[in-house]
């Protein structure tokens, strides 16, 4: 048992993938293929870099030596320079050309931004997975009446499949605004101290052209096609906030999703997956809570909360940069994605478990049908002779007493008896339930719910590279 303090986010939410982007080692590699990049295109730009000196770097990119480098960085105090140090001692032909010409932040900046930009890819499919498994769902409970709520209080009744659909709707605006933003790709480039670029100027003989070449040469060689036009020391913070609001836009809607199982699970109708050999509560043995969907909704205001560090953090920047910025984005940034894909595996095996209790729904949605159904009651009775105006104030007088029974003494709603035994109404009991079908009161529903899957759903699922949701671990 270890005696020092760890996530909870790596020991016990975040999957191994997510993990891995956020690593020191996916961090320190990346440092090595930036600093292999910029010696190889700084060759090919002219500068005095031979290819015996490339060819070594490369032969040791991820062959880190780890321990001279964090020796060294017990002398010196700085990350950056003790691993150039140690990637040197590897090759020692190529140990003076190593970092020419950049900053601190050239190695740090772009790692950041290409690791950021792997999580997004990595969320966005946990995003298609829960978006199809979510599809699955609705699809199949598309023509289940189920009573509607609005102000948690009983409404119009529609279907499980099209209150699904809502869940989803939330998750593809998130979708469309993560994919906006992988739309605009681009590094910090190679810019220098204060992104002026003046150590390239002098390393080119001010030579502006060449510069620019070298800038979008390196990102070229790194996968990207664009770099940022302008920096400071750093590429603008409001990067971090403009991609943090994403993850925490899904949060939002995760929570949402979750507070709706929570509540279903509370009324008996849906519940979320239970293992065999679960238990509900150390007390109380019979007891079914929705643990996971409680977890997402923890961990979710955890991500929304988070979304106050970039803000600040960019907000705060003074003029090229402030080293206010590090220490805050080392946590915030990474965290917020450790937790949305926590979150968003939690959205998926609970979407993936869930279990629909249809005797429940129906008798719940039968309790309330037939005060929404008296307006067609009435206008069968009209159709058969009777005074619309008349009618009303009897429906009116039968369902105050209906409710009085169901609120204040417990019983049963007994309206559809009342209103077959008043002779203004002409109907018989067996008639009134046959007005009384839940099918009858759902709307457009069903038929939103296909047109929403195969023109909405379907293009999200059939566009870009396949993805198999099958390999994306839960």
């Amino acid at each position: 048992m270890k005696n020092t303090y760890e996530s909870p986010l790596t020991s016990r939410y975040a999957s191994k993938e997510m993990q891995a982007l956020f690593s020191p080692d996916k961090k320190f590699k990346t440092w090595r293929r930036l600093w292999v990049a910029l010696a190889e295109a700084e060759m090919e730009l002219g500068l005095d870099i031979s290819q015996d000196q490339v060819d070594e770097l490369k032969s040791y990119q991820d062959d880190i030596n780890y321990d001279v480098a964090q020796a060294r960085e017990r002398e010196v105090r700085h990350d950056v320079m003790s691993h150039v140090y140690a990637y040197g001692v590897q090759c020692p032909k190529a140990a003076g050309i190593i970092h020419l010409g950049a900053t601190s932040c050239y190695v740090g900046d772009n790692t950041d931004l290409i690791i950021d930009y792997e999580a997004l890819d990595l969320i966005r499919k946990r995003l298609i997975k829960l978006i199809t498994i979510l599809a699955e769902f609705a699809d199949k409970y598309k023509d289940l009446p189920t009573l509607g709520f609005t102000h948690f209080q009983p409404a119009q009744p529609t279907t499980v499949g099209k209150r699904a659909c809502l869940w989803i709707q939330d998750f593809i605006l998130d979708l469309e605004s993560l994919e906006d933003f992988l739309q605009r790709r681009r590094l910090r480039g190679v810019k220098g101290t204060t992104g002026t670029q003046a150590s390239f100027l002098e390393l080119f003989d001010g030579d502006y052209e060449r510069v620019k070449q070298l800038d979008r040469l390196v990102a070229k060689k790194m996968g990207y096609d664009d770099v940022f036009a302008v920096t400071g020391q750093t590429y603008s913070r409001k990067f971090d906030s403009q991609l943090v609001n994403i993850l925490a836009g899904i949060a939002q809607s995760a929570t949402k999703f979750s507070n709706d199982i929570r509540l279903l699970q509370h009324l008996k109708e849906i519940e979320e997956p239970f293992e065999k050999n679960q238990i509900g509560s150390s007390a109380m043995a019979y007891k079914r809570n929705p643990m996971r969907s409680e977890r997402i909704a923890s961990l979710a205001r955890y991500i929304i909360a988070d979304m106050l560090n970039p803000a600040m953090t960019v907000s705060g920047q003074w003029f090229e940069r402030t080293l206010d910025d590090s220490a805050n984005r080392r946590i915030s940034v990474p965290e917020a994605f450790l937790a949305t894909d926590a979150v968003l595996n939690l959205c998926a095996n609970v979407a993936d478990g869930l279990v629909v209790y249809p005797k429940v729904i129906e008798q719940r949605l039968m309790k309330e049908l037939p005060f929404m159904a008296t307006e067609n009651i009435m206008m069968d009775a009209v159709k058969r002779g009777g005074n619309r105006q008349e009618l009303h104030e009897r429906i009116r007088i039968h369902s105050l007493a209906a409710g009085k029974i169901v609120k204040e003494e417990g019983g049963d709603n007994d309206l559809v008896d009342r209103i077959a035994e008043d002779p203004s109404f002409g109907i018989s009991k067996e008639e009134i339930l046959e007005v009384l079908r839940p099918d009858l009161y759902v709307g457009c529903a069903p038929m939103q719910v296909r047109e929403f899957i195969d023109k909405v759903v379907g293009p999200i699922l059939a566009s870009g590279e396949a993805i198999d949701i099958a390999e994306l671990s839960v």
